[in-house]
């Protein structure tokens, strides 16, 4: 139900169109257009039926103030016959249409129809496009390593399938990218991606965030709210951050993915509901079903397909990729060029261990260009902690190599020294080396069945 908003200084107007409009719409009416522009600040107004002249104020300077402080609002006028020529003045202004006093109901009820159209098409040709600048921002899955390899082709694989999927994951490896992947690639990518951090909105304000509320469910509802599901409606939903939900509301959620339906707070009505679900989690949930704290039905409703992510000490082959993309990304935005980084830098950011993923990676590469003189970022450009942390663990022990060994005999050395020099660390050896551990132990395997 959209909100409109009348301002008339003759207060049988405002009652009469109001009467005329409720049963479709949120109706507002005001007779000073001070009050009618701070509710305009506060509440999305999807249409104004604004007068030619209110009281002393000039319709047409009401009307530049409304498109500065909501500039989406449709703007329809009201005037007299005798004022045509100002309305026309008012829509070279920013109005949509005008309506000529007398009313018409009839008349102003298409017209206010086509002004929703209009709206409605409005914000849908601005949601796609902040999508669509979002759907370029696949920073987080960059790389050809095997690892992030494998989780390409399941995306791929899963992409049109309507089952539910849990994507699992340290923070910072980019869960919310790899869902905004499979949305962009899917069949549901014309529709809406909704996302919401369940981590981040206390737990009573969430239920009213996922499913909506109608006008007066609880104190403050002062009109009705569509829920994040209705929104999403033929598109995907992202849980983000699931484990965090708690037990009460799990079971409502549970109920709306057994059902395809959803009621609004303080409603009765049930609506349906297609929506496709992605849910997020850095937690072992499967622990926490173990413990309580998550609802064991809810947890295998949502993990039918599973991705997991790796992080990225686990993808070190990436690490160069990487940080060539957000040399050029946030280069660019800052206007401030750089034309790459010093090998020095580079290693030492290929030996750090990274326990904020590539979300770290980001904001240490912004914090360098930011910092440089260079037009490459060089060594000092970095945190101090990075420069110092990793390197105590480097041994500066020389690895003999001679003429005639293959490739394969010197990366074997490479390896078994390293392993030597950090206890048989397997992790902190896969890290200094800049391969993934699955990968050191592969080799390690094989150097074993070679005896």
């Amino acid at each position: 139900m959209y909100n409109v908003v009348i301002i008339d200084d003759e207060p049988a107007i405002c009652q009469s169109l109001k009467f005329a409009l409720e049963e479709q719409y949120q109706v507002y009416t005001f007779t000073e257009p001070g009050a009618a522009l701070s509710l305009l600040e506060r509440v999305e107004v999807a249409i104004v039926l604004l007068d030619l002249k209110v009281g002393e104020y000039n319709g047409i300077e009401i009307l530049q103030q409304i498109k500065v402080v909501s500039p989406s609002t449709v703007v329809i006028m009201m005037t007299a016959y005798g004022s045509i020529p100002s309305s026309v003045e008012a829509m070279r202004k920013g109005a949509f249409s005008y309506a000529t006093k007398p009313l018409h109901i009839d008349e102003l009820g298409i017209l206010i129809q086509k002004a929703e159209e209009f709206y409605s098409l409005h914000s849908k040709v601005q949601w796609l496009s902040e999508a669509l600048e979002k759907a370029s921002d696949n920073f987080g899955l960059i790389g050809n390593s095997p690892a992030i390899r494998d989780v390409l082709a399941m995306i791929d694989k899963v992409k049109d399938i309507d089952s539910n999927i849990l994507i699992t994951g340290e923070s910072g490896t980019g869960k919310e990218v790899a869902a905004r992947t499979i949305h962009n690639q899917s069949k549901r990518r014309f529709k809406r991606f909704q996302a919401i951090n369940c981590a981040a909105i206390p737990g009573n304000l969430l239920e009213s965030e996922l499913f909506g509320y109608e006008k007066g469910a609880f104190t403050g509802a002062s009109q009705r709210k569509t829920g994040l599901f209705v929104q999403a409606e033929g598109g995907t939903i992202f849980l983000d951050e699931i484990g965090e939900m708690d037990l009460a509301l799990q079971s409502k959620l549970l109920r709306v993915i057994q059902e395809r339906k959803v009621t609004p707070l303080g409603g009765t009505e049930e609506i349906d509901v297609d929506v496709r679900i992605i849910a997020a989690t850095n937690r072992d949930l499967m622990k926490e079903v173990k413990e309580n704290r998550f609802r064991e039905d809810l947890y295998y409703r949502l993990n039918v397909i599973p991705i997991k992510l790796p992080p990225l000490k686990e993808r070190r082959e990436d690490i160069p990729l990487l940080v060539e993309f957000f040399i050029r990304k946030i280069g660019d935005g800052m206007g401030k060029p750089v034309d790459g980084i010093s090998q020095e830098a580079l290693k030492i950011l290929q030996t750090y261990s990274f326990p904020g993923n590539v979300r770290e990676l980001q904001n240490i590469i912004e914090r360098a260009i930011a910092l440089t003189n260079s037009s490459y970022i060089q060594k000092a450009d970095l945190p101090d902690e990075i420069q110092t942390k990793e390197q105590a663990f480097i041994s500066h022990t020389l690895i003999p190599v001679y003429v005639g060994e293959t490739m394969e005999e010197v990366e074997k050395k490479v390896i078994l020294h390293n392993l030597t020099a950090f206890n048989g660390n397997r992790r902190k050896t896969a890290q200094i080396i800049g391969i993934g551990e699955r990968t050191l132990r592969d080799k390690l395997k094989k150097y074993q069945d070679e005896k």
